[in-house]
């Protein structure tokens, strides 16, 4: 473990913590620590992801205490970029999540029956709190599958196309996509959208399905089935990557 004195600008002690899930703390917060050797890299590399947080990225000559002794040196712009990125919300009791963008909070009942269910803005429970989070998770990924079939089926009829089936992922870049095949995959987050966000996106792949492609044709098929195009396209731009902060 080792610690970085606090400059004028930051409040945090950043901390490295070893271990088989190396991570940083900083205050309340802890940042996981991806170590990885590359054969592309030259020299040692810090990049700071959303998702996995901190990679520390190495030669393939350079050894792990000398990837270590380059982050010590550095905590100070790993603090400063880490604090601009929003704090992730984990699946556990008294989070708050945005059902279809109305939000619920996550509330543990361990002894009543059942897995999950919402009722009153609430999301319940049960069993051990080690497998609250894996509840939850699984609970939205069947609840987002619930309300995109539907629609999936809706806007196929309506264009008369066919799909092979409908998938459900946890892309980093992409809200949804279609193959060649007619594949729907969709990423289980557009739960935590807004119902004409989700709609959209549904909209915008089922249209695939007549165009692979973004030409004037697609963009009028799409334009047809969903009336909120603009809409929904200015709330992902700003809002959109805020859905990667929940969960594990």
């Amino acid at each position: 473990m080792f610690k970085l004195r606090s400059s004028s600008s930051l409040t945090a002690f950043p901390e490295y913590i070893d271990g088989p899930h190396p991570y940083l703390q900083l205050e309340q917060r802890q940042v996981p620590v991806e170590i990885k050797h590359s054969p592309r890299a030259s020299r040692l590399k810090l990049r700071i992801d959303r998702q996995a947080g901190v990679v520390l990225i190495l030669p393939l000559r350079a050894s792990t205490k000398e990837g270590l002794a380059f982050l010590k040196r550095e905590l100070p712009w790993v603090a400063e970029k880490i604090e601009k990125i929003p704090e992730t919300i984990p699946f556990l009791p008294e989070s708050k999540l945005p059902l279809l963008g109305t939000p619920h909070i996550i509330k543990h009942v361990p002894n009543e029956r059942g897995l999950v269910w919402s009722e009153d803005c609430q999301i319940f429970v049960t069993g051990q709190i080690e497998h609250v989070p894996r509840r939850i998770k699984d609970w939205i990924k069947k609840a987002a599958k619930r309300e995109i079939t539907p629609r999936v089926l809706n806007y196929t009829a309506q264009l008369g196309v066919m799909h092979t089936g409908i998938t459900l992922r946890d892309q980093k870049t992409r809200w949804g996509s279609c193959s060649s095949t007619g594949q729907l995959n969709f990423s289980w987050r557009l739960f935590l959208m807004p119902e004409f966000v989700l709609d959209y996106v549904v909209a915008h792949e089922v249209a695939h399905l007549r165009h692979m492609n973004h030409s004037a044709q697609f963009w009028g098929v799409v334009n047809g089935l969903n009336t909120d195009v603009k809409a929904a396209k200015k709330w992902l731009t700003r809002h959109g990557p805020e859905a990667h902060r929940y969960g594990p």
